[in-house]
């Protein structure tokens, strides 16, 4: 299985930033460009559960939308998902997702005033469906965006 990954520094504490991603009206408002609508369509996000994201316009000629199915959820930490309806599924079977938030501990001589950091990090394995298909570098590079629009978001709230 072929793998990629990718992460960002946020300059909000890990699990401001687990919240944001959790919550489906917060994550809807984040940056409607890329992300027009999340919903649990089954379960309320535990293992099992669906969850249908709708792509903004920002991303629509690659993805307009994908339904992923839980797998595993590390309270406050992490949360795996295999694409199992939507574009991607077309392109990548399997292709599964781990968006991770940890927090960055701070050096001793940073102002206790510094704000808590976190990093995000967007993990993924699949295997193309056919050799013309390109690696998923479009998803981490929109993914990465996203997670970085929740600094702004925040702030603004």
């Amino acid at each position: 299985m072929r793998s990629m990954q990718g992460e960002v520094v946020l300059n909000i504490p890990a699990e401001k930033a687990w919240e944001m991603y959790r919550d489906n009206e917060i994550l809807s408002k984040i940056n409607p460009e890329m992300l027009a609508s999340a919903e649990y369509i089954q379960g309320d996000g535990g293992p099992g559960s669906l969850r249908l994201f709708k792509l903004g316009p920002a991303v629509r000629g690659y993805v307009k939308e994908s339904t992923e199915k839980i797998e595993k959820v590390e309270k406050g930490r992490s949360v795996s998902y295999s694409v199992i309806g939507g574009c991607l599924k077309n392109m990548y079977d399997p292709y599964r997702v781990t968006f991770s938030f940890t927090p960055v501990k701070r050096e001793e001589e940073e102002e206790e005033e510094e704000k808590d950091k976190c990093l995000a990090e967007w993990k993924a394995e699949f295997e193309v469906l056919a050799p013309e298909t390109p690696m998923p570098e479009k998803a981490r590079d929109a993914a990465l965006v996203f997670l970085k629009s929740f600094e702004m978001f925040e702030l603004s709230s």
